[in-house]
């Protein structure tokens, strides 16, 4: 048997599980998933700040509103309330765009910086 703290096999559904330490072992389950992915959409904001030519262009209020509509027809599509997924992916577009501006500047010194 794996080790419960690191395993990502599924052991139950909301509907099966019987015992918060069923539930606890999903949420960690999803936890260690979730920061997988959103290590990966990181990854991107690298790639973002290395393609970009210009630090201005890193906050582009157009394309974050694009997102969050993008997120939240996905939400309706799959059942998670918007009250969960327009302020979490808010503050993730807010914290990926801090991260891209560190790693443009880490990059690019002093490229376009105000």
């Amino acid at each position: 048997m794996s080790d419960s703290s690191t395993s990502n096999e599924r052991r139950h559904t909301a509907v099966t599980a019987e015992t918060m330490a069923d539930v606890r072992y999903e949420i960690d389950r999803l936890d260690r998933i979730l920061v997988g992915l959103l290590q990966e959409r990181q990854s991107f904001m690298d790639a973002a700040a290395r393609i970009k030519g210009s630090r201005s262009i890193v906050h582009d209020r157009a394309r974050i509103e694009d997102v969050v509509t993008k997120v939240l027809a996905e939400s309706k599509r799959q059942g998670l309330s918007p009250a969960i997924a327009e302020p979490v992916w808010r503050t993730l577009i807010d914290r990926c765009i801090a991260y891209e501006f560190e790693a443009f500047d880490a990059l690019k010194p002093g490229l376009d910086k105000a």
